[in-house]
């Protein structure tokens, strides 16, 4: 694995002051989450995101960038062994995958993302029915 982007999420002090601003600049689709505070940013292609409400006090507005991995645990082993520091140790979101942060050593915060065992499944479901398509349109 190359290690892509794979997410790039505002933790914000004001989430519906920064909807109102993305919305009016870029032709982003934004969708709040059901159930939870999280609003999914839909950039069309390449990297999209979410929004939150800052999670612990004093915690800057900022973009956090994530980074795809196979296993989050061990990114931020290697991460501490080369001079890092781990401030969100691996935390679980269920079905969805797993993430961690941790900053480097200049202190540059980054993201790591685990996709969850369902993720592949969904995905290649979809590239399989969008393939499905396509063949049909052809035929």
């Amino acid at each position: 694995m190359a290690n892509a982007f794979a997410h790039c999420e505002l933790s914000t002090t004001d989430v519906a002051q920064a909807k109102k601003f993305y919305k009016s600049v870029f032709a982003w689709k934004l969708t709040d989450v059901k159930g939870m505070p999280y609003t999914m940013v839909d950039v069309g292609t390449g990297v999209g995101g979410g929004m939150q409400k800052v999670m612990m006090p004093g915690q800057p507005t900022a973009w956090m960038p994530y980074v795809q991995v196979d296993d989050v645990k061990k990114s931020l082993a290697k991460a501490k062994k080369a001079g890092g520091k781990v401030v969100l140790d691996f935390q679980s979101l269920g079905e969805m995958g797993a993430i961690g942060v941790f900053l480097d050593p200049a202190g540059a915060a980054l993201g790591v993302w685990e996709a969850g065992k369902k993720a592949p499944k969904a995905a290649a479901k979809k590239a399989a029915k969008k393939a499905k398509k396509k063949a049909k349109k052809k035929g």
